[in-house]
């Protein structure tokens, strides 16, 4: 393997924690999202200081990123980029974040898509210098740079949803888009979503009548 992904085998992650104010953290689910105020890249190509509680009252979709000018990188950027009227149609922003500096971000947006750059991209691209915002979200390796975590927020800015890829391990954009859409249906109609659901499908109510009438039609 090339790149970071030869720099970070399993045996120089192996025992890997993250902690926050001397906590070590298991998960952030069911939590307040760890609020931060750092220098982004916003749609327009301005650099400005992006505060993660503004948004409150929207859905948030945040997710870090190992470096900028890597290689799975870019493809994900470009993915959720592409999706991007799908998160608004749902009340939801996008936010990536990295390591990197402001202007690295830049440089890299301003990098054409055939020489392996992000070109153009429709959310904030925050600079996490300090390591700061990923060290509190637990995500964090070796000090150095940021697994590929995914925190899906709700509009009261807790953390209802959360995934931790390995480096060389891309996401799925409809992945998200599915567990999104799973919250607001359980937020609008108080039914839980079964395996495998996805939009339109049925839910279920929290209850040993509501499963097994479920089961009774879906798992003959």
């Amino acid at each position: 393997m090339t790149g970071y992904s030869k720099r970070y085998d399993k045996k120089e992650t192996a025992g890997n924690t993250c902690t926050r104010e001397g906590e070590i953290i298991m998960s952030l689910v069911t939590r307040p999202a760890p609020d931060f105020t750092a220098n982004a890249v916003m749609p327009d190509n301005m650099i400005e200081p992006f505060q993660l509680s503004a948004l409150r009252g929207k859905y948030v979709v945040l997710f870090f990123y190992p470096m900028d000018f890597t290689f799975v990188c870019p493809t994900e950027l470009i993915a959720y980029d592409n999706a991007v009227k799908k998160f608004e149609e749902l009340n939801a922003q996008l936010v990536s974040v990295s390591v990197d500096s402001a202007y690295s971000h830049f440089a890299w947006k301003l990098t054409e898509r055939h020489k392996g750059g992000i070109g153009e991209l429709h959310y904030p691209m925050v600079a996490d210098l300090s390591k700061q915002i990923a060290r509190d979200y637990g995500v964090l390796i070796n000090d150095e740079i940021a697994l590929r975590g995914l925190f899906i927020i709700d509009k009261e800015g807790i953390v209802r949803h959360e995934t931790i890829n390995d480096l060389p391990l891309g996401r799925n954009v409809e992945e998200t888009l599915r567990v999104l859409k799973a919250l607001q249906f359980t937020e609008k109609y108080g039914e839980v979503c079964p395996a495998n659901w996805k939009d339109g499908a049925e839910g279920l109510e929290p209850t040993a009548e509501g499963i097994s009438s479920y089961l009774s039609k879906h798992e003959k």
